[in-house]
């Protein structure tokens, strides 16, 4: 009994030493496992795949590989949701039978790690453990032997892993999608996508194993946001909306949309982001007819109408807020016009989301308030009424669709997975982004607002930031950052 209890007081005086050891070796404050979320919460996600596949079944996720060129590395989110180990070229494999996670890591580059500093390896076990409460720690190759013996388990032959395109940097699934079609129509190229190459390789190296796809189950799960999860939307979406607001302050004729990038950016690494959700959409006069205009080119005119549509990636969690604005700060006659009553048919529709009630029932009865506003609306020139009428039909031709949805989902990508149709439920988070088109004019208004279902109604995570002309005149008026900061004068020499 004492020789057991010597042995175990010496092992855990053997970890701590290692952990002191690694945290020694590694970057100055820099952590080696995720603050956003407890290990705990990792483990219930998992619990939660479990309980999907059943007992007598396996998955298995391959994580991001290494970035090429001098680019920071960032996990995929469907590895991060899980276990939230940021190592490239890792693997992550579940057990629905023992209930048991096990981690593959590759092994320690003490090069690397001596330019870059620590990065978590196959030699840290105890230590990755430790931090995350993964249960079990190997080098990558051992791997293909564990699913090996797992294959002549009788009780195992259902092995899932992800079908569709992993999320990373400034990546949702449908621009994931795009890329790897863009590669199939090249002649020159025709490459298959990571997962699709990494599914090819299980079932041809483990014929025992019937190969479904874990992708669904991994998207309802995240459809509902923790709390956890909602605190780094809400920061993602208050830098977003910083951000937008001192664009207002900072336009002026004459600046560059490329500005605007430039100055957003600074709001978002400044206050801790990690990177962008998605390229900057800012569009001036006709550019903004382009949904996702994203060239920035454009030297900005007195009289342009400016959109701006950009958000931050904090902690690997998106927002996606959109404004637009008058470039000289004084909103002109067919601004108002046009905007009032979009803004109008907009405000109709937040006022209208709550949980408990479908997309389609939300936007019945939002249609017929916008009925009203435009009847009541005055327009001075024919095809601003036909554009205001077709936004309103189209808007009440959507509320008779039972699939309709209010806009996109919101979470670790811009563009959020999950397919869901029923009743709003708490903890469920999108946007709504209605446009108003005027194709003889290529005018195009859009907002854009953030918005969590909670459990009595709605929170508008971005309603801080002014949508109405007064507001926007009014912030317009005060100095911004780039006016204190003016570009570099470059020289030839």
């Amino acid at each position: 009994m004492n020789q057991h209890r010597s042995g175990k007081i010496q092992m855990q005086i053997s970890l701590v030493v290692l952990i002191w050891a690694s945290l020694t070796f590694s970057q100055e404050g820099v952590p080696l496992f995720s603050k956003d979320f407890t290990p705990e919460e990792f483990a219930k996600r998992r619990s939660a795949v479990y309980d999907a596949i059943g007992a007598n079944a396996l998955a298995v996720l391959q994580g991001a590989p290494g970035p090429v060129g001098y680019v920071r590395f960032r996990q995929s989110n469907e590895f991060y949701y899980l276990c939230g180990i940021e190592v490239p070229h890792a693997y992550l494999l579940l057990d629905g039978a023992q209930r048991r996670a096990s981690l593959y890591l590759p092994h320690r580059n003490e090069g690397r790690e001596r330019s870059e500093g620590k990065m978590l390896s196959a030699e840290d076990a105890e230590l990755v453990k430790q931090l995350s409460g993964i249960d079990a720690v190997f080098a990558t190759e051992m791997l293909g032997e564990h699913l090996a013996r797992l294959a002549h388990t009788a009780a195992k032959h259902t092995l899932f892993t992800p079908f569709s395109p992993a999320e990373g940097f400034a990546t949702s699934r449908d621009l994931a999608l795009r890329a790897i079609s863009d590669m199939a129509n090249d002649p020159w190229d025709g490459r298959p996508s990571r997962e699709g190459h990494f599914v090819d390789l299980l079932r041809r190296r483990f014929p025992h194993f019937e190969i479904n796809n874990l992708t669904p189950i991994l998207d309802q799960l995240r459809l509902i946001k923790s709390p956890a999860e909602i605190a780094l939307i809400r920061r993602a979406t208050q830098l977003s909306g910083w951000a937008l607001m001192e664009g207002m302050r900072s336009t002026k004729p004459g600046l560059f949309e490329y500005e605007l990038d430039a100055m957003a950016k600074f709001v978002y690494y400044r206050n801790g982001a990690q990177g962008e959700a998605y390229y900057s959409l800012i569009a001036s006069a006709g550019n903004a007819w382009y949904p996702h205009y994203n060239a920035g080119k454009r030297q900005m005119q007195d009289g342009d109408f400016l959109l701006m549509d950009f958000a931050p990636d904090v902690g690997y969690y998106m927002s996606d807020v959109t404004r637009m604005w008058p470039v000289n700060g004084k909103f002109n006659a067919w601004q108002r016009e046009l905007y009032d009553f979009y803004l109008g048919c907009y405000q109709a529709i937040l006022k209208a989301i709550r949980p408990g009630v479908t997309a389609a029932a939300i936007k019945q009865e939002a249609s017929k308030i916008m009925e009203d506003i435009l009847k009541q609306a005055k327009f001075s020139k024919p095809h601003y009424e036909k554009a205001a009428r077709e936004f309103v039909e189209s808007y009440r031709a959507a509320a008779g669709n039972p699939e309709t949805y209010m806009g996109h989902w919101v979470g670790m990508a811009t563009h959020d997975v999950g397919t869901h149709t029923g009743p709003l439920q708490p903890g469920m988070v999108f946007t709504i982004e209605p446009a108003l088109r005027v194709p003889e004019e290529k005018i195009y208004i859009r907002l854009e607002d953030v918005i969590i279902i909670t459990e009595t109604g709605k929170e508008i995570l971005s309603d801080f930031v002014p949508m109405d002309r007064a507001g926007i005149e009014k912030i317009m008026m005060e100095k911004g950052i780039l006016e204190t900061y003016a570009p570099a004068q470059l020289t030839s020499k």
